[in-house]
């Protein structure tokens, strides 16, 4: 079973190429923004360095977000494009649920888990898993206030990171139950191909055409600066 694993959620690129759960080749790039021209490069590095061809390859997973709409929409483009190219099957595993993966070894086993990706102001897209990467508290956007989480803080110890934490911690740092690690946290392709790995051994594939990111929100565009025309 080989996959290759790509997330753009965010800022920059990351890729992963896994052969039966093995981690074998990752790349991540992180930048102020991601391009499909990287993104490419990056791939073909990962199957190359992992001593593979594209073609040998039996899916592919792709972080399906929430996070940043041009991020999410070139990392699935990519991915679906590679499905329809090589004619393998998709996978998609949720962002937030990724970056769990990634803290959750190194805390105590009855710690709550919650990724936050930046959403611009006071507004994350966040989640609550446990021990287990079992859901507490679906995916959803939160403008945080001082009384975010305070159901689950007055009883559990609950770590918070990814780039949504920090402007946070303000808010929640007067609970003791509150964990902030030092470590800055970015979603990573390493821990979707770990993911992936049991969806593709539950034949739990998307269907290419119709699979969309989940962006969470609809992408607003911004009012143009430009002075209205006058006419003459």
């Amino acid at each position: 079973m080989l996959i290759l694993s790509i997330d753009t959620s965010t800022r920059g690129c990351s890729v992963a190429v896994h052969q039966n759960g093995v981690l074998l080749s990752g790349y991540d790039l992180f930048t102020d923004k991601s391009s499909s021209a990287m993104l490419t490069t990056l791939i073909q590095n990962a199957v190359e360095n992992s001593g593979f061809k594209l073609s040998d390859l039996d899916a592919i997973a792709v972080a399906k977000g929430p996070g940043s709409y041009t991020g999410l929409r070139v990392s699935v483009s990519t991915a679906k494009g590679l499905c329809y190219a090589l004619d393998k099957p998709l996978i998609a595993v949720n962002t937030l649920e990724a970056m769990a993966k990634q803290v959750i070894p190194y805390f105590s086993r009855n710690f709550l888990f919650c990724p936050m990706i930046d959403a611009r102001r006071m507004e994350v897209y966040t989640s609550v898993f446990d021990a287990e990467c079992r859901i507490i508290k679906p995916t959803e956007a939160v403008i945080m206030s001082e009384e975010s989480f305070k159901d689950i803080l007055e009883s559990r110890k609950v770590v918070f990171f990814g780039d949504g934490a920090a402007k946070c911690k303000a808010l929640l740092a007067a609970s003791e139950n509150a964990i902030f690690p030092d470590a800055e946290i970015r979603p990573s392709a390493r821990t979707v191909g770990d993911l992936a790995v049991k969806s593709y051994a539950e034949n739990q594939f998307e269907d290419i055409a119709s699979f969309e990111p989940f962006y969470l929100k609809d992408f607003m565009t911004p009012p143009s600066r430009k002075a209205p025309a006058v006419a003459l």
